[in-house]
């Protein structure tokens, strides 16, 4: 038991690692906040996919709080919160699809990640309404333009990631990691 969790803990390390590094290279910045990120989240909600949203959800808190750490946004504590370990702990939801392959023999890593962004997404449009909602544009309710620009750099960046999954080799490569690690 020890030694297993253990090795979570090691992957779990090089998983955040790979996050950090990853959300350094920016495909695209969005002007008030956010960026379309070289497959930044796939690696949170890998560690979910591979042992469960339980370690999915510490893992991306963890996360989220080295991001703040390195680059913080403080306004509020109320904020900080949401925008932090909520947004990224959110992306531990993708160890949905872990569960769901455990228990039903159906599980997927495309299912998972998109449970995990989303959660992001749900997150990042309570702040964007609730904290940021004065940037909207004049004529905006805060609300659509929250769901507008958290969607705009989530989505794009979602896309890209799900497009990559589809490739039958990384399709491969995941399981065979997956093997491997637990």
């Amino acid at each position: 038991m020890a030694k297993s969790i253990t090795k979570r803990i090691a992957v779990s390390a090089v998983f955040i690692a790979l996050a950090f590094v990853t959300s350094n290279i920016k495909l695209f910045q969005m002007p008030l906040g956010g960026s379309v990120t070289l497959l930044s989240m796939l690696f949170v909600c890998l560690v979910g996919y591979f042992y469960g949203f339980r370690t999915g959800i510490i893992v991306g808190v963890v996360y989220g709080l080295l991001q703040f750490i390195i680059k913080p946004e403080f306004y509020t504590i109320w904020q900080v919160l949401v925008d932090y370990p909520l947004a990224f702990g959110a992306l531990g939801l993708a160890g949905l699809g872990y569960h769901l392959e455990r228990k039903l023999k159906y599980g997927s890593v495309m299912l998972g990640y998109l449970l995990g962004v989303f959660g992001r997404y749900v997150f990042a449009f309570i702040s964007g309404w609730i904290f940021f909602g004065t940037y909207a544009p004049k004529g905006w309710n805060p609300i659509i333009y929250s769901l507008a620009y958290n969607g705009a750099y989530l989505g794009a960046e979602a896309a890209i990631t799900l497009v990559i999954l589809a490739l039958p080799p990384v399709q491969k490569a995941l399981k065979y990691v997956k093997t491997q690690i637990n």
